[in-house]
């Protein structure tokens, strides 16, 4: 049977059950994932000289032996394993720990090259190991290991599967760009990496290595957007006259940004194929108008839209302002949580007219999801703050039209990096400006022992009738401690303000209906200061509150921070963020400085993004934030930018399938996109 890199790391001699279920935990089924299970950094192993090396420094040193070993015990089965080296024309002492065993190793006389940490001071190397002759002047490779299985057994296992496996290595990005990039083969890739004579051999192989991953990361993602487009069309001719209508007697004019987008997803909705876009922009940028404009399209070409939000809160506020700006129109706008579907009277008469298609618009929360909700002709599905919302659970209102056109709204700015990666297979629209006559929000950073001068500035401008928001420290152990927190802090306000204001308190813990009537309080102004917990991130929109209080403010993320300052500055009043943080380290003081300098989101993304890391951002489970071995899309964006320009045009040539240089890579997209071929 023919040789193939999908076989089973099974099929290598020496590698039984016990070590296939150790490297399946490590992510590693087949040859090919054995074989770019690359090392994540490197040993150097070339002999140096004493006068060139660092205090602490992992080095390898070439002498001989000087005196003979001596090895002692101490403690509970512990040993240590002394002897003296002459490098050159010094005689350093080398001391291996709980390493008896290499005591026949060492003979007097003998030449000998030793890795180990290099202590200056003592003049004395910590022994790590003795390096065979022949891997003296190599690099050595540093592999993920585990409990299960060693990291000496997992190299083992590579250069084995790469000797009997080298010769079916073949190229799977195309010639063209090959030669284009001067990139090395496959083959060459995988033998620079893993077995590298020297750190510039290993940087050429990586170069090469991360442009294949990148590539064939976006290939796949380029992949799946052609073969949705292919299958899945759905041609919304939107009656352009009533739009530009609409649009006309809106009471303000869209800003420029606004119009672009606008443009960018009615192009995409006329089109016979699925639409896939995102829609990203700042707090305040206008997102919803947009998606007002785009959802009267859908209606005005005789299909449904829906609007999915993560709260009942949200989902009530978007009701409301969507039905005023409606009704003049004759479009029908409903509402659907988890609390209207509680009251049966009223879910059966919603259910009837969604399903005859009375009902233009609905809005909703995860309700939306439910099994017995059915449209009569649903052509539009808006998703806002998606990244709150699973892959499965947008898949699913998906599947309640005849796929129709998809829009996700984010408030939470990605940087450029992140939109490449993260929404590889969507097109991305940004509102990169705000509107008119907005005004910028002034933030400070003040230390606890400030806190009573705060305190002194929410009172003025209580006394301006203007409201507040204190948002208590976030506690990650559990939602019962940020309770009593956001407790004790309203009892502290009320003690304070008590006397001439009202406060309100407002937490996650809270039915449905409390929050509701505690945001309506808030609102219609019957509360001034409101204690909050997070609940109020997403979407509370309260024009007469200009103060923003964050206690512990270095406890949460920037977006999160950004999320929660542009719940103030929705009116035409001044607005003010007040931190209150007293950071424990540079990463806090760097984070409080930031959110001072700026009130652009994108800013604030890009620093989280260099700050934190690409994984932890919108983190792993909700931004499916790809994993890559080799590249890292924050330090090598420019590949990034390149790899995907290459795999839009090479996926999108009408010609792709016919062309002799794309056989590996349709042959690899198969593979890794089950169920998704063209043919």
């Amino acid at each position: 049977m023919a040789k193939e890199l999908s076989d089973s790391v099974a099929v290598l001699a020496g590698v039984g059950p016990k070590k296939v279920q150790a490297l399946n935990k490590l992510g590693i089924n087949t040859i090919e994932d054995l074989l770019t299970a690359y090392p994540f950094r490197y040993d150097d192993y070339a002999a140096r000289k004493i006068t060139e090396i660092g205090d602490q420094e992992k080095v390898a040193l070439k002498g001989t032996v000087a005196t003979e070993p001596v090895l002692s015990h101490f403690g509970r089965q512990k040993n240590r394993l002394n002897f003296k080296l002459l490098v050159e024309h010094d005689v350093i002492m080398v001391t291996f720990f709980n390493q008896g065993y290499l005591r026949s190793k060492i003979e007097l006389g003998k030449e000998l090259t030793i890795y180990g940490k290099w202590n200056h001071k003592r003049q004395s190397l910590a022994g790590m190991k003795i390096l065979a002759d022949e891997n003296s002047n190599e690099l050595g490779g540093v592999y993920r290991s585990s409990k299960e299985i060693k990291q000496s057994q997992v190299k083992k296992i590579i250069e084995q599967a790469y000797s009997e496996y080298e010769d079916v290595i073949v190229d799977i990005i195309p010639d063209c760009l090959i030669k284009k990039y001067r990139l090395l083969s496959r083959k060459e890739i995988m033998h620079g990496i893993h077995f590298p004579e020297d750190q510039k051999s290993a940087k050429l192989a990586r170069r090469s290595g991360i442009f294949e991953e990148f590539f064939l990361f976006q290939a796949r993602m380029q992949y799946i957007k052609e073969n949705e487009n292919i299958n899945n069309g759905l041609k919304i001719d939107y009656e352009l006259e009533k739009l530009k209508q609409f649009i006309a007697n809106l009471p303000f004019e869209l800003t420029n940004s606004q119009k672009k987008v606008v443009n960018e997803i009615c192009h995409d909705m006329h089109l016979q194929r699925h639409m896939n876009r995102l829609l990203q922009g700042d707090v305040g940028s206008g997102k919803t108008i947009v998606a007002a404009i785009i959802m009267y399209a859908a209606i005005t070409a005789g299909f449904q839209a829906a609007l999915m939000v993560p709260t009942e809160i949200l989902a009530q506020q978007h009701a409301i302002k969507l039905a005023q700006l409606f009704e003049p129109i004759g479009v029908n706008v409903a509402l659907l949580t988890s609390s209207t579907v509680t009251r049966v009277k009223q879910k059966r008469e919603l259910l009837s007219n969604l399903k005859k298609g009375t009902i233009n618009l609905v809005v909703g929360t995860h309700a939306l999801l439910q099994p017995d909700i059915e449209f009569a002709n649903l052509g539009l599905v808006v998703t806002d703050e998606q990244h709150r919302f699973g892959v499965g659970q947008r898949q699913i209102l998906r599947e309640k039209g005849k796929s129709p056109d998809v829009l996700m709204m984010t408030a939470t700015p990605i940087p450029r990096t992140l939109a490449l990666t993260t929404y590889g297979e969507m097109d991305v629209s940004t509102i990169n400006e705000l509107p008119k006559g907005r005004k910028i929000i002034k933030t400070q950073w003040l230390k606890n022992k400030q806190l009573a001068s705060a305190y002194e500035f929410i009172e003025r401008k209580l006394n301006n009738s203007s409201q507040a928001y204190i948002v208590s420290p976030l506690i990650e152990e559990s939602e019962a401690m940020d309770l009593k927190n956001a407790e004790e802090i309203f009892d502290k306000t009320t003690e304070r303000f008590g006397s001439r204001y009202h406060v309100g308190l407002l937490h996650g813990k809270m039915s449905s209906d409390k929050k509701e009537n505690v945001m309506t309080a808030f609102k219609d102004h019957k509360i001034d200061v409101l204690v909050a917990t997070t609940v109020i991130e997403v979407g509370v929109d309260v024009a007469n509150a200009t103060v923003m209080m964050i206690l512990d403010a270095d406890r949460f993320g920037l977006a999160q921070l950004h999320q929660l300052r542009g719940r103030v500055g929705r009116g035409d009043k001044q607005s003010y963020c007040l931190l209150i943080s007293d950071p424990k380290n540079e990463y806090g003081i760097a984070r409080m400085q930031i959110m001072t300098e700026t009130n652009n989101g994108f800013v604030i993304a890009q620093k989280d993004l260099e700050l934190r890391g690409q994984g932890d951002i919108l983190g792993n489970k909700q931004s499916g934030m790809p994993e890559f071995k080799l590249g890292d899309p924050i330090n090598d964006l420019r590949i990034l930018q390149i790899a995907k320009e290459e795999a839009q045009q090479i996926i999108g040539d009408e010609r792709f399938k016919q062309k002799k240089e794309n056989e590996e890579l349709i042959k690899y997209l198969n593979r890794t996109l089950l169920g998704t071929s063209f043919d």
